[in-house]
C-alpha cells in the first residue's frame, strides 16, 4: 500500500506538473544530428577521403540529402530496410545517414559472406532495395536470384553505368534527385536505425536491432574514450558494415574530424594511408596490428605523431604492444559486442601503469576494463541464479550488461530477445571475473563462439557443413589460438566405418564450397568422437587438443 503524500510533496508535485517536455525543450536523440552541426560548424572542412576522391563536409551532407531523396523516389519509409554490401567508402559511410534520413533501417552487410548468407539476411531482414558496390556486384546478383523477395539492386561505382537495365545507377539517381528535406531526424528516438547481423554463434545469424538513442549515445561514448576533436583523421581499418563501424561512422562526424576510407587492409596501404593523411585514430581487430607490424621495414618508420589504436578481442601480447609502442602507436583494449552496439568497455589507463614493466602493463591493458562513460552498468553474475557475484576477481561468473546502449531486440525472435533481457540485464554469454579495482576480465566464453580476425565463427555451423559430406561421421569445431588471427578454428573429425576417408584437401575444398571462406577450419585431425548420453559434445576436451596441437607446431 502506498502512503500518503505530505503536504509539502503535494505542493511540489503540484509545482512541476506543467513543467513537460514539449518541442522547445525535447528533441528525439539521433546520430544524425552530428551531421547537421558539422555542416554548419565545418562546411568546409574535409569530412571524407575515399581515394582521391575527398569531400568538404557541405558536400557530404548534400549527398546524404540526394541519396535520402533517391530511396525516397524508390517507395523507401519508416521502417523498410535497405542493405548494402560495400567496403569502407563514401557510399557505405553516407548510407549510414542518408538511410535513417529517409526513415529506413541500415542493413550493413559483412562482404566476406557468401550468396547464400547475404540471401538469407536480405529475407530475414525483409530488405527491399541492396546498393552494392560494382566489385561485390556477381556475389550480390547471385544473392538476390536465391532470395524470395523481389529486390532492387543499385550498383555504385565508376563502370556502374554499363551493368545492364535491370540495375539502377547510384551516382545516376543522386543527380536525378531532389534533396529530402522533409525531416532532419526521427520522431521517436526509439525509432530504429540499423539492424546488423551477428556471425551465426548458434547457427543462423540474428538481427540485432539498434535505435537512434543508442547509436547517438554510444558514438559519443566513444568520442569521448578515444579522444577524439575536430583535428581527429580517423583511418578506416576497421569494417564499416561491423556494428555500424562501433558506431564510429557516427562519432567521427559529431566532433568533426576527417573519414579515410581504406578497402583493403593491406600493410602497404596501411602506412602509406598513415602517413599521407597524417593519421591520428584506428580501430580494428588485433589482426590490423599484426598487419601494420608485417610492413617492409622501409615503409615501418617511426611516426611523426602519435596515433591511437583501439583494438577489441582477443588482447595484443606484450611483444605486439612493444613494437607498436616503438613506432609511435598507442593501443588501447575494449570489449563489447553487436548487441551492445561495439565497445562497451575500455581497460582505462591509469596513471601509475606507465612506471610498471611492459609484461604487467600488458596484462593490465589485457583486461576488458570498465563501462564506456555511456554504459549505464557492467557486473558479474551467477549464470544459473541471476545473482551479482562480488567484485573481488576470484568469482567467474557471466558478463551482464545494462544501458541506453543495449540493442533493442532480436529482430523477428521474441523468445532470443526475452532469455538475452532476463533479469533486467543483457546476458553477454562470456564468463569472467570482476578485479577488487573494477576492472571487469574475461576467463572463457559460454558459446563455443571462435573469434578469428575480429569475425565471428559458429562452430555449429562448421560441424553441419562438415556432417553434410558422405563420408563423414561426426564432427567437433573448436577454436585453437594463432599467432595472427588471434583463434583459427580446427575440426575433428570421425569418418563412417564404410565409407572412404577424404584427404584433408577434399574436406577443405567441401568446405569453401558450403562455407564462407573465413569460416574454413586451417586444421582438420582424424579422430573418434564421443558424444554424451544426452548427445553433447564435450568441447573442453577438444579445445584442449587443439591448444596442444597449436603449440607443439
Amino acid at each position: 500500500m502506498h502512503r500518503a503524500l505530505t503536504s509539502d510533496e503535494a505542493a511540489a508535485a503540484n509545482n512541476r506538473a506543467d513543467l513537460i517536455p514539449n518541442r522547445a525543450n525535447y528533441v528525439p536523440l539521433s546520430p544524425l544530428s552530428f551531421l547537421w552541426r558539422s555542416e554548419r560548424a565545418y562546411g568546409n572542412k574535409t569530412a571524407v577521403i575515399d581515394g582521391e576522391r575527398q569531400l568538404s563536409y557541405f558536400a557530404f551532407a548534400e549527398r546524404v540529402r540526394k541519396a535520402a531523396g533517391f530511396l525516397r523516389d524508390l517507395g523507401v519509409g519508416h521502417g523498410h530496410v535497405v542493405s548494402v554490401l560495400a567496403p569502407n567508402s563514401i557510399v557505405l559511410l553516407e548510407a549510414h545517414y542518408a538511410v535513417p534520413l529517409a526513415g529506413a533501417l541500415l542493413n550493413a552487410l559483412n562482404t566476406r559472406l557468401d550468396a547464400a548468407g547475404i540471401a538469407y539476411i536480405l529475407d530475414h531482414s525483409q530488405s527491399g532495395i541492396l546498393i552494392v558496390d560494382e566489385k561485390l556486384l556477381a556475389v550480390a546478383r547471385d544473392a538476390v536470384a536465391q532470395s524470395s523477395r523481389a529486390i532492387r539492386i543499385i550498383v555504385a561505382g565508376e563502370k556502374a553505368q554499363a551493368r545492364g537495365q535491370d540495375l539502377l545507377d547510384y551516382e545516376d539517381g543522386l543527380l536525378r534527385s531532389k534533396p529530402w528535406i522533409g525531416t532532419r531526424g526521427p520522431a521517436e528516438e526509439w525509432d530504429f536505425i540499423a539492424v546488423n547481423y551477428t556471425s551465426g554463434t548458434t547457427g543462423r545469424p540474428k538481427g540485432v536491432v539498434y535505435h537512434h538513442r543508442g547509436a547517438y549515445l554510444n558514438a559519443l561514448g566513444n568520442a569521448l574514450v578515444l579522444n577524439l576533436t575536430a583535428g581527429s583523421v580517423f583511418l578506416w581499418a576497421l569494417p564499416m558494415f561491423h556494428c555500424n563501424g562501433w558506431t564510429y561512422t557516427w562519432a567521427v562526424t559529431a566532433v568533426g574530424g576527417t573519414h579515410v576510407c581504406l578497402r583493403n587492409v593491406e600493410s602497404v596501404a596501411l602506412w602509406r594511408h598513415i602517413h599521407r593523411h597524417a593519421v591520428t585514430h584506428i580501430c580494428g581487430a588485433p589482426i590490423v596490428l599484426q598487419t601494420i607490424l608485417g610492413a617492409p621495414g622501409d615503409i615501418r618508420t617511426p611516426l611523426a605523431h602519435p596515433v591511437l589504436v583501439g583494438t577489441g578481442g582477443a588482447p595484443p601480447p606484450p611483444s605486439v604492444l612493444a613494437e607498436m609502442e616503438a613506432l609511435g602507436f598507442r593501443v588501447i583494449h575494449l570489449y563489447g559486442l553487436t548487441e551492445v552496439y561495439g565497445p562497451a568497455t575500455i581497460a582505462a589507463e591509469q596513471p601509475d601503469w606507465k612506471s610498471q614493466p611492459l609484461e604487467v602493463r600488458a596484462a593490465l591493458a589485457a583486461r576488458q576494463g570498465v563501462p564506456l562513460p555511456t554504459l549505464e552498468d557492467a557486473r558479474i553474475a551467477d549464470p544459473e541464479t541471476g545473482e551479482l557475484l562480488a567484485p573481488g576477481g576470484q568469482s567467474l561468473g557471466e558478463v551482464i550488461l545494462r544501458s541506453n546502449t543495449v540493442m533493442a531486440g532480436y529482430l523477428h525472435d521474441p523468445a532470443a530477445t526475452q532469455k538475452a533481457f532476463r533479469d533486467g540485464w543483457f546476458h553477454t554469454g562470456d564468463l569472467g571475473v570482476q578485479n577488487p579495482d573494477g576492472f571487469i576480465e574475461l576467463r572463457d566464453r559460454l558459446k563455443d563462439i571462435i573469434i578469428s580476425g575480429g569475425e565471428n565463427i559458429s562452430s555449429i555451423e562448421v560441424e553441419a557443413a562438415l556432417l553434410a559430406h558422405p563420408s563423414i561421421k561426426d564432427a567437433a569445431v573448436v577454436a585453437a589460438p594463432h599467432p595472427k588471427w588471434g583463434e583459427t578454428p580446427y575440426a575433428f573429425v570421425s569418418i563412417h566405418p564404410d565409407g572412404a576417408a577424404p584427404t584433408t584437401d577434399e574436406l577443405r575444398q567441401w568446405c569453401r564450397t558450403h562455407l564462407a571462406h573465413f569460416k574454413v577450419p586451417s586444421r582438420f585431425i582424424f579422430a573418434s568422437i564421443e558424444r554424451t548420453s544426452t548427445g553433447k559434445l564435450q568441447k573442453h576436451i577438444w579445445r584442449d587438443e587443439a591448444r596442444r596441437l597449436a603449440a607443439s607446431d
